[in-house]
């Protein structure tokens, strides 16, 4: 029965929410009827690195958030309308409030006729209702209501437009110089622009807030005590092992897009389809994408491989030689046809000069994939060494005389 519920309640048109009464409280989202309970392609994705991807959609990137590191892209460049995955930038910037403190899960907002004015994607606020931001952070990656985004974002900077302001400053601190916000919903308006590149920096900062994934994860949902129920618009949510989130995007200018998260052995990796011709193909282009990168790249930890103790020559020190250490492994995003083809090089001038600091980085084991550095461990001093005074040098002198 409450299956049959949530797909009554997600019917919906691609750029607008269905005409419902405010009073019914009826939750419009971005999802289509035929769409709820259809899984995903389950064709396994097998194409080695290099291959080309079959993925139906104007644009396309796999990138790994903890190193920015590109795996797979196809024409991710272009800008092109990114519909609701501008909430993305939404969020970033609410969850960025919440940790300053300038807001928390229990603030109250209440809703301006300005938020309720959206239209699209909605939870139907009305003018003057009042709902927590845990309640509107529900909706809006949820369900993607743009009334309650709007609710958000006004909280944080007083207007619309003072938000889509400092979204765009955000994005260029980001490095993201191909996008341009012109709203904080993504509704289609001229000018309001982005790329796959960028989408996916975005996206790799805003899941480094773990707070987003409370929400990101969550199938289902309700508000008002359960008279507003919610399903989410991502369906990866429900059909992809390791899913983390984050958005779906969809308004007759931009087609389909996402913005598909997911974690799988210690490794999360982002992808973003853009300009899909149908809903499934944005939901089954990003499956690719992740399965492509699950199967070919995984995260490696390396030591230094010294089995014996290292030590380098000291000059005019109280000590003649010093023994370094390694610190500890580096931690190296590589294809897993790599494993075997690590080598490791040893950088060291034959002496130094005293004095020298514990810690102080005296040379490195840097690590090659062919002709490739890909990483290094720095080799550091283990103790303190200091600089021959005078009076030790004469001691010194003095203690070589008297035992010939």
């Amino acid at each position: 029965m409450k299956k049959i519920i949530s797909l009554i309640l997600c019917i919906c048109l691609l750029s607008a929410g269905i005409t419902v009464s405010a009073e019914e409280k009826t939750v419009s989202s971005e999802c289509a009827l035929t769409d709820i309970d259809v899984p995903l392609d389950t064709t396994e994705t097998n194409a080695a690195i290099g291959q080309t991807l079959d993925i139906k959609a104007k644009s396309a990137i796999l990138m790994e958030p903890q190193t920015g590191q590109i795996l797979y892209e196809s024409n991710s460049d272009e800008q092109l309308a990114p519909a609701s995955i501008t909430k993305i930038m939404s969020l970033l910037l609410v969850m960025e409030a919440i940790d300053r403190g300038d807001i928390d899960l229990e603030t109250v907002i209440s809703a301006s006729e300005h938020a309720c004015s959206m239209g699209g994607s909605q939870i139907w606020l009305e003018p003057g209702e009042s709902m927590t931001v845990d309640e509107l952070l529900k909706a809006a990656v949820i369900a993607s209501a743009n009334d309650a985004t709007v609710a958000l974002g006004e909280k944080i900077a007083g207007s619309e437009e003072g938000f889509v302001a400092l979204m765009n400053e955000r994005a260029k601190e980001l490095g993201m110089n191909s996008t341009n916000f012109v709203n904080c919903t993504g509704l289609d308006a001229e000018g309001h622009i982005t790329t796959a590149h960028d989408v996916a920096i975005m996206s790799c900062e805003l899941i480094k807030h773990e707070l987003i994934k409370n929400y990101s994860t969550v199938w289902m949902d309700s508000l008002r005590d359960g008279k507003s129920e919610l399903v989410n618009t991502n369906k990866l949510v429900r059909f992809y092992e390791g899913t983390t989130g984050l958005k779906t995007g969809t308004t007759s200018t931009a087609g389909y897009c996402l913005s598909a998260t997911a974690l799988r052995d210690g490794m999360e990796l982002a992808a973003v389809i853009m300009g899909g011709e149908t809903s499934q193909d944005r939901f089954n282009g990003a499956k690719k994408l992740l399965d492509y990168g699950f199967a070919n790249y995984s995260f490696s930890k390396i030591d230094s491989g010294i089995k014996e103790d290292l030590t380098v020559e000291v000059e005019n020190g109280t000590k003649k030689s010093l023994l370094l250490k390694a610190d500890g492994t580096v931690s190296l995003l590589l294809p897993k046809t790599s494993s075997n083809k690590i080598q490791r090089k040893t950088v060291l001038e034959e002496s130094i000069n005293a004095p020298v600091k514990k810690g102080e980085k005296i040379g490195s084991i840097d690590i090659y994939i062919g002709e490739e550095k890909v990483g290094e461990i720095s080799l550091t001093a283990d103790s303190d060494i200091k600089k021959l005074s005078f009076g030790e040098t004469f001691k010194w002198i003095l203690k070589g005389i008297i035992t010939l």
